[in-house]
């Protein structure tokens, strides 16, 4: 069974900084694909990043392309999301979750394990 685990939320203000990890225990994380996701009070589930098993292509939703980096540590099974000059519509929980193959995908569909999240608000 893998578990994803995330960490880091918390609060900041607009403008602020924060990163996000997410740690899974399989013994075969570099060998998929990982995303972000996130959900907001009354949203459906948002497509937030997303980097290949290799860590060399990522993609992001143009709502936070600029500002949001995926990245990660396959020797220490964790990816990443560092969140610059974070909003207030970024306020959300964010879930890690992994990939069906090694390629990035956009889709919720396309990603087999989840997170429970961590809550990340970003104050005005």
């Amino acid at each position: 069974q893998v578990q994803l685990v995330e960490s880091g939320g918390g609060l900041v203000q607009a403008g602020g900084s924060l990163r996000v990890s997410c740690t899974g225990s399989g013994r075969a994380f570099h060998w998929y694909a990982m995303g972000w996701f996130r959900r907001s009070s009354g949203n459906e589930r948002e497509f937030v990043a997303a980097i290949s098993s290799d860590g060399v292509t990522t993609d992001y939703a143009d709502s936070v392309k600029g500002r949001f980096t995926i990245s990660r540590e396959n020797t220490k099974h964790t990816v990443f999301l560092q969140m610059n000059t974070l909003k207030p519509d970024d306020t959300a929980v964010y879930y890690c979750a992994r990939g069906r193959s090694s390629q990035t995908t956009s889709r919720a569909d396309d990603y087999f394990y989840w997170g429970q999240g961590t809550q990340v608000t970003v104050s005005s």
